[in-house]
């Protein structure tokens, strides 16, 4: 399932094939030299884009996939390479390798096996690491991977060139092979994994929350970016005839970070982009690297000018244009208008069938000396609006964080029915019909209204009729208008009513709100109270409210629970709350008269 208008996919296909055939005819008209700047643009390409499909839709920029690019090469360079040469300058191979003598594309079909098995094995270990720790490991791989072609000297002749290597990447099988990476990487971007993958790169805890399995969706990009890099690998070593473990190290590591930074890491688009303004640049520079004549004066040579150059474009792109040449959207976004959103009725919604009341007992969190929530103990039924309140700090957020899975209790359980929902995370904890928003907005800002809803609907429920409930939460709180508008762009007000669009699209029968007035006027205060009445009634919604304003809980409530220091100092009624001398006492102080 693609989650983009098929117009927008269909023109980028053609737009792809278009611009590969015409290129590779006007070089093929132009010459040799021409043939060949074309076909190592075509295989560097292939890298970049292979790079953006993890780094680009993840947001983890990555140092070590240069090291699949070599896995991929020297696999197909042994499978390819004629074995009375494997013999002479390899001895120590074993038998079946050695005899062993395949043509380009089925060893780069077993090269690409061979590094996706390696990747997904790196992947496991290394998708448990978030931010610059995983930035920095990724380095380590490609350290590791670097040192094990050095030192494995019987398989790889070590740092000496790996030569004969049948000459067998021609501009055509470059283009072929990069026409197929351009539109795998397309379609992967807006594949249902490729929207949870971007989710979780605008916001982790949010997307988590909704459903998506971080994890599982970046090492599937992991892998298919592996991938592409294996058959990269596999055509540049047939079209060099030659390689050595330094060109999948540093300086081709750098080159290829250059395309992908300068013209957007996000975006086909930008892989594209960023690959043609980095190589003309590069063919400019090293014609002047051994020094020039301009207007009578010699220039001397100067060696790293193009480092230098690529290096300046880099520092230019991030001040001038931080999100890359091409920006955060491809090209057909900007080019075609947009759709009209569906409006789907409100009845399209079903209303939820689970009657098991969430109760927890003895919910306790530390956060080492501190203890911010000391055994509290709560219901919440469902078609109840039950109102939680309490001065700052007194642990609220904490105790809505650890019955939505986004923190484990220190100790104390929870679970509603027999299912024990205590450690379970908070993507589990949404499947099962608890869905929540955040005090701070956690959208996914550079994504459209309609996108931000349609992942979560895509990763609960198993994903069924996820258009229809996208569109019918977007319909019920009112900002169907802006499903194609990116939601960072939004009022303040809006992007309220987007989050709990959001979490209404996981279909929950338990809705979390943390302070979901905060910053709306009384007309829209207003307006979300009824919206909550009917979400209880109607569709018989449970409700836990977090929110500073009392007029709006005593108004709203069915209940109220009151903690202070992290006690559940109250629990009743509004009218009892108003009147229970403790709540009195923790919100005005003790009465010294």
């Amino acid at each position: 399932m693609l989650t983009s208008p098929r117009q927008h996919i269909i023109s980028s296909v053609l737009a792809i094939v278009i611009a590969i055939v015409l290129a590779s005819l006007l070089a093929s008209a132009l010459g040799a030299a021409s043939e060949r700047i074309l076909t190592v643009f075509f295989i560097s390409l292939i890298a970049v884009v292979g790079m953006g499909v993890y780094s680009g839709n993840s947001g983890i920029l990555s140092f070590g996939h240069l090291s699949f690019m070599g896995i991929g090469a020297y696999t197909a360079s042994l499978l390819t390479l004629p074995a009375n040469l494997k013999v002479a300058t390899l001895p120590k191979l074993p038998d079946w390798l050695a005899t062993t003598e395949i043509g380009l594309f089925p060893a780069s079909v077993i090269a690409i096996m061979l590094t996706v098995f390696v990747a997904l094995l790196i992947g496991i270990a290394l998708g448990k690491l978030e931010g610059s720790a995983a930035t920095i490991s990724t380095l380590g791989l490609l350290i590791i991977i670097h040192g094990v072609l050095i030192g494995w000297r019987d398989v790889t002749r070590g740092s000496q060139t790996f030569f004969g290597i049948p000459r067998e990447t021609t501009l055509w099988s470059a283009a072929i092979g990069c026409m197929f990476a351009l539109i795998i990487a397309r379609l992967y971007r807006d594949s249902v994994s490729g929207l949870r993958l971007r989710a979780g790169r605008e916001n982790a805890i949010a997307a988590s929350a909704v459903g998506v399995r971080i994890r599982r969706e970046r090492l599937v990009s992991w892998v298919l970016s592996a991938a592409l890099m294996a058959l990269s690998g596999a055509l540049i070593a047939h079209f060099l005839g030659a390689i050595s473990p330094k060109k999948f190290f540093f300086t081709d590591t750098f080159l290829l970070l250059a395309m992908l930074i300068v013209g957007g890491m996000s975006t086909v688009t930008g892989a594209v982009t960023g690959a043609v303004a980095i190589t003309v640049v590069t063919e400019v520079l090293r014609r002047f690297e051994g020094g020039f004549s301009l207007a009578g004066f010699e220039m001397p040579a100067v060696f790293g000018t193009t480092q230098i150059g690529i290096g300046a474009i880099i520092l230019f792109a991030m001040f001038r244009k931080p999100e890359g040449l091409a920006g955060l959207k491809e090209w057909e976004e900007r080019v075609f208008s947009r759709p009209h959103a569906v409006k789907v009725t409100a009845s399209t919604e079903q209303p939820t069938k689970d009657t098991q009341p969430l109760i927890a007992k003895g919910m306790t969190m530390r956060f080492g000396g501190l203890t911010a929530v000391n055994d509290v103990s709560i219901s919440l039924r469902p078609g109840e609006i039950m109102g939680l309140i309490g001065p700052n700090g007194s642990g609220k957020t904490t105790l809505m964080n650890m019955l939505s899975g986004v923190l484990e209790p220190s100790s104390g359980k929870f679970h509603r029915g027999k299912e024990l929902l205590s450690g379970l995370v908070s993507y589990e904890i949404a499947d099962r019909g608890i869905a929540r928003t955040f005090q701070n907005i956690r959208l996914f800002p550079n994504l459209t209204v309609h996108q931000n809803v349609l992942v979560a609907a895509l990763s609960t429920k198993g994903g069924v009729n996820a258009a229809a409930r996208a569109d019918a939460a977007l319909e019920r709180m009112g900002v169907i208008g802006h499903a194609h508008d990116d939601a960072g762009t939004l009022s303040y007000g809006d992007q309220r009513r987007v989050e709990i669009a959001r979490a209404l699209a996981c279909l929950p029968s338990l809705l979390f709100l943390d302070e979901p007035a905060a910053g709306m006027n009384w007309e829209e205060t207003d307006s979300l109270m009824e919206t909550l009445r009917m979400l209880a009634k109607e569709l018989g919604i449970g409700v836990l409210l977090v929110d500073h304003d009392l007029k709006l809980i005593n108004q709203l409530c069915d209940r109220i629970a009151v903690l202070n220091e992290g006690h559940l100092i109250a629990e009743g009624s509004p009218s009892e709350i108003r009147n229970n001398p403790a709540v009195i006492e923790a919100y005005l102080g003790p009465n010294k008269d």
